[in-house]
């Protein structure tokens, strides 16, 4: 077990903290601010525990100079302010004499904000990856600024990088924030130690996004619903003609590995919506085998309704990925169907493992139906794979 917040002394101590605010930003204005209400349990426990609080995060890629003039997290701060209702000072560095002599100045119970850490990955011009890339001279620099150091950005785990392995790695106390140590302890008890029968849903463009996924789960769960994009790769490893359809041909083989070794645990669609090109056009419907001249987009009415009888009476369900093209008005109704679905099973621990799926819930209103919806993509889906995190595993045990 990694130590939490409830396991530091953190009265008068300067805390580092990891936080993640990669919120969209269009003109300047914040178009979603929940990542940043997210991480307000544990900065208000630092506040109300006297620590003196210097938030960090990344904020989109900086690939140039110029990106810097946008992705600044000057935005960020004074939203910051108004959601905690207290003054959040921005600095508007990485690093420097400006900086240090912020944290010095602070008294306990003050928050500092300083600016996004990814602006270590253009220097004068040049791309050096220092905080992606975790440099080692840089996660050194800013574990020297604090005395304990608190990871609460689940959304940036699954990668190593300066601001959060770094800082860890260089620090004599770390420990995981309320939001990530809630992420771990919900992922756990979907996906480690579910309470069976246990259905996994694996949606999505791509088996090989989720080949680490399915391979973990086939030994996890009772059964494996597949739909999305990925489901015509398997389709054409039955022998099915699937059209136009999206297929990974270098994945067929392996899908026909799947289907055997899964002994009747994968539940495949049974009907296809179709078009003729990628538009949010009228759909037409039919068995899985398609005609040259279609695509399938989404799963049929009876791919829903074999999916919900599959998913009566389940005690544990993960989803990661949708059905059909989602953002297609006319090819969301697979997605919608899956949804609900899980949505009303009623006493069972439901989970969202982030990413689109994720999106999908929260847009159709079903947020407050599912047990956990995690807040990381990347993260949630290699923890459902079973690789280690490293952002949670260079946190101190307890």
């Amino acid at each position: 077990m990694k130590k939490t917040l409830n396991d530091v002394q953190v009265s008068d101590k300067k805390v580092l903290v990891r936080v993640d605010f990669n919120v969209p930003i269009k003109d300047g204005l914040i178009t979603d601010d929940n990542r940043i209400k997210a991480a307000v349990p544990t900065i208000k426990h630092l506040v109300e525990n006297g620590a003196k609080v210097i938030l960090s995060s990344h904020l989109s890629r900086i690939k140039e100079e110029a990106d810097k003039a946008k992705k600044s997290l000057a935005p960020v701060a004074k939203r910051l302010e108004k959601v905690l209702g207290q003054p959040v000072k921005f600095v508007p560095e990485t690093r420097g004499a400006v900086l240090e002599k912020a944290i010095n100045e602070m008294k306990p119970k003050e928050i500092i904000l300083f600016e996004n850490t990814r602006f270590e990955d253009v220097k004068d011009g040049e791309v050096v990856k220092f905080e992606s890339k975790n440099n080692p001279e840089l996660g050194k620099y800013w574990a020297g600024l604090g005395d304990i150091f608190v990871n609460d950005a689940f959304g940036t785990a699954h990668r190593a990088h300066a601001s959060n392995v770094g800082i860890a790695s260089n620090i004599a106390e770390s420990c995981v924030g309320f939001l990530v140590q809630k992420e771990l302890e919900m992922l756990a008890k979907g996906v480690d130690n579910p309470e069976h029968p246990f259905i996994a849903i694996i949606g999505g463009a791509k088996v090989s996004d989720k080949i680490g996924v399915i391979d973990n789960l086939l030994t996890k769960a009772d059964k494996i619903i597949i739909g999305g994009g990925m489901a015509y790769t398997f389709f054409k490893a039955q022998g099915h003609k699937i059209g136009k359809s999206l297929c990974e041909e270098d994945k067929v083989e392996l899908a026909k590995e799947y289907l055997q070794k899964a002994n009747g645990k994968i539940i495949l669609p049974v009907d296809s919506a179709n078009a003729t090109e990628f538009k949010d056009v009228t759909p037409v419907y039919s068995g899985v085998d398609l005609d040259d001249d279609v695509m399938g987009l989404d799963i049929g009415p009876k791919s829903i309704e074999l999916f919900k009888e599959t998913l009566k009476g389940a005690k544990t369900v993960a989803w990661n990925g949708p059905m059909g093209v989602f953002e297609f008005e006319n090819f969301k109704k697979g997605t919608v169907g899956v949804c609900e679905a899980i949505a009303n099973l009623g006493n069972a621990f439901t989970l969202i493992g982030g990413g689109d799926s994720a999106a999908a819930a929260i847009q159709l209103g079903f947020a407050d139906k599912f047990t956990h919806i995690s807040t990381g993509g990347g993260a949630s889906l290699e923890f459902m794979e079973g690789k280690v995190l490293p952002g949670v595993e260079a946190i101190q045990n307890k």
